[in-house]
């Protein structure tokens, strides 16, 4: 199954351009399998997913992405915001009470400038900086491939996470329509909701899918 793992809609996010009926028809379009809606410090209802579910015809799982003091966390597991979880600490014990998962967003933020990773010995040093990054260790994933990241990005967050040995998934991060449909994450199994997706994760039965070039992080050379 292809599932986009971020993203996000207008108004939950105030940064969104797109309402959440046009991000669910839009993704369908795309020959995905679900999406997940994952707005800026916002969390929807269950009943809220039942019904998009019920009218689209189509696997919508709720989520969150928490801005945390160190860096932005795409979270399932939580139904609520509560003041601390601005905080990793904070937010991973919270996490890990109601038995959720964590997911480094576009890891390269903060971490990696373009202009001077040109120079081999910036770029090893960002790296190195990035991967002694204690923020990190209460993920469970990184984004691997985000839809709105550019390749030289996209590189860093790969080699991150081959450095680091921790599984990535893929989310188009998308704030438009026409951002969606370019970043996924392939899972193995059925998911049928939100208690199958977090399982999944936590089994690691699944790995990222740049749709913009077709390169699928599970596929290895021969």
């Amino acid at each position: 199954m292809l599932i986009d793992l971020h993203t996000h809609s207008y108004p939950k996010s105030d940064d969104g351009f797109m309402g959440v009926d046009d991000l669910i028809d839009e993704t369908k379009s795309k020959g995905l399998d679900g999406v997940c809606l994952t707005d800026h410090d916002a969390f929807w209802s269950a009943d809220e997913i039942s019904a998009l579910t019920r009218r689209h015809s189509f696997l919508v799982i709720p989520g969150c992405e928490i801005n945390t003091d160190t860096g932005h966390v795409v979270v399932f597991g939580l139904d609520r915001y509560v003041f601390g979880l601005h905080k990793p600490d904070f937010l991973h014990g919270m996490v890990v009470r109601d038995g959720g998962v964590l997911i480094a967003a576009h890891p390269y933020r903060r971490r990696f400038l373009e202009e001077p990773a040109q120079q081999p010995t910036a770029r090893a040093e960002m790296l190195d900086r990035a991967c002694n990054d204690g923020f990190f260790g209460i993920c469970d994933a990184i984004e691997g491939i985000n839809g709105r990241a550019n390749e030289f990005q996209t590189d860093f967050s790969l080699d991150l996470s081959a450095r680091l040995e921790m599984k990535m998934t893929g989310g188009s991060d998308a704030h438009r329509v026409d951002q969606l449909g370019t970043a996924a994450t392939s899972f193995q199994r059925e998911i049928t909701g939100l208690a199958d997706l977090i399982e999944e994760l936590k089994g690691g039965r699944f790995h990222a899918v740049d749709l913009r070039n077709g390169h699928d992080t599970g596929v290895r050379p021969s």
